[in-house]
């Protein structure tokens, strides 16, 4: 008969192919998962808006943001990196982004965020070129499996403008 060398052998690549058949399956799922995320945001004060030493424009800015992504949470669902952006266009580039708040959401139990939150990050652009400008925040998420590729989103929210004037 076979040693058990052999028998060890057979059961654990037996064991390897169902785990990958496993993980293949779970991506697969994921994929037919469409997310309903129910979310808005609003600027509610602009802090600060100057100009730097080194001549470019500085933001700082505090928005309240509602953002329901429980639907983003399947069985296969480590967790949800989710980020709010600042995105513009200036004469020199068609799209900027700009990180203002970010959070990693572990579970399901916490991804309804109610905040109303000072920017974590400033609005800082090269140049000075934000005077009067038109800005959209937009809600983007990541969402990190337990198995498979990682699927990512995003979310238009709201728009403001920037005052014509430095702040001080």
């Amino acid at each position: 008969m076979h040693s058990w060398g052999t028998r060890l052998l057979a059961a654990s690549t037996t064991a390897a192919l169902l785990l990958i058949a496993t993980c293949a399956a779970a991506s697969a799922l994921d994929a037919f998962h469409v997310p309903s995320v129910e979310a808005q945001a609003h600027v509610t004060k602009i802090n600060r808006f100057h100009k730097q030493i080194n001549g470019n424009d500085k933001v700082t800015l505090t928005f309240s943001l509602s953002a329901n992504l429980e639907s983003l949470f399947t069985w296969n669902t480590k967790q949800v990196f989710a980020f709010v952006t600042a995105e513009y266009e200036t004469a020199k580039n068609s799209l900027n982004q700009v990180s203002l708040w970010d959070k990693i959401i572990p579970d399901k139990d916490q991804a309804n965020v109610q905040v109303e939150v000072k920017s974590k990050y400033p609005l800082t652009d090269q140049g000075t070129s934000l005077r009067g400008k038109k800005v959209q925040l937009v809600l983007h998420w990541h969402i990190m499996p337990n198995a498979g590729a990682m699927i990512r989103g995003k979310m238009p929210l709201s728009e403001f403008t920037l005052p014509d004037t430095y702040t001080y």
